[in-house]
């Protein structure tokens, strides 16, 4: 069984490394001109992780959700735990159903 975090050691140096194969989808982000309206309990687990510039940046972003099948703001996608991972403007996510 697969943990969610691999190490990969080379030489000395340590790598953590997110296995790709659990994501069953890759959704882009986009840009909207106005800041969208987040819950506040997702705005308070999120505090502590990211800093305060960065959210109001991530308040302008939305996701084409394949659970939901609607656009929602990307932190409500961050904080959701069929969240895998951000890089490069694309999401990556499990597609478990949410419960």
């Amino acid at each position: 069984m697969y943990s969610k975090l691999n190490l990969l050691i080379v030489g000395r140096v340590c790598f953590g490394a997110v296995i790709l194969s659990e994501a069953k989808y890759v959704v882009e982000v986009k840009r909207v001109e106005r800041a969208l309206k987040i819950p506040q309990e997702v705005l308070d687990e999120i505090k502590g992780a990211v800093g305060s510039k960065m959210i109001s940046s991530m308040r302008r972003e939305i996701v084409s959700c394949p659970i939901r099948s609607e656009d929602i703001p990307f932190l409500i996608c961050f904080s959701c735990s069929n969240f895998i991972r951000r890089v490069s403007g694309k999401v990556y996510c499990r597609g478990l159903p949410l419960s």
